[in-house]
């Protein structure tokens, strides 16, 4: 096959290949969409080449299948290596956090994630909103929405908290 007929296969079986994906991922819309993005990359790079044994669709299949399994089997030894360090390393000294940033902490995890995560680049890591919507692959008008809505609901808990 040539590049723009995979290309144009991959546009038609989309649909079904990102509920494919999202089923290999338990459901787990981000992770489901890396495994995606990996998958094409994959077979638009030849790294999976399509021989023609089978209909592309089973192909693709496939493909989204084994780096589902490839992205579980680094997850798992991410979280066994991290298990492992922690387990190594001494325990810190506990030091009370001032009941402020305990609230403001309790109030951020109850956001809903994306205003969370737009409020964490923003004040956490400095960024402009803009930045921060480019760091999340979302539009600017989206991260904007998302941040006036998490600024509120914080504003809100901690008000009443």
């Amino acid at each position: 096959m040539t590049r723009a007929e995979i290309e144009a296969e991959l546009e038609r079986l989309h649909p079904a290949a990102f509920a494919w994906a999202l089923a290999c991922c338990g459901r787990d819309r981000e992770d489901a969409l890396d495994v995606l993005q990996t998958s094409y990359l994959k077979v638009l790079e030849g790294r999976a080449s399509f021989a023609g044994r089978s209909s592309f669709k089973t192909f693709l299949f496939g493909v989204i299948r084994r780096t589902a399994q490839e992205a579980r089997r680094r997850s798992l030894l991410r979280r066994l290596a991290l298990a492992d360090w922690s387990r190594k390393r001494p325990p810190a000294p506990a030091s009370p956090l001032p009941e402020e940033r305990v609230a403001l902490l309790r109030a951020l995890e109850a956001l809903p994630r994306r205003q969370r995560q737009v409020l964490e680049l923003v004040f956490g890591f400095g960024m402009t909103v803009e930045e921060a919507a480019g760091t999340l692959g979302i539009s600017p008008g989206s991260a904007r929405v998302h941040y006036e809505r998490g600024k509120k609901r914080l504003r809100g808990t901690l008000s009443h908290g």
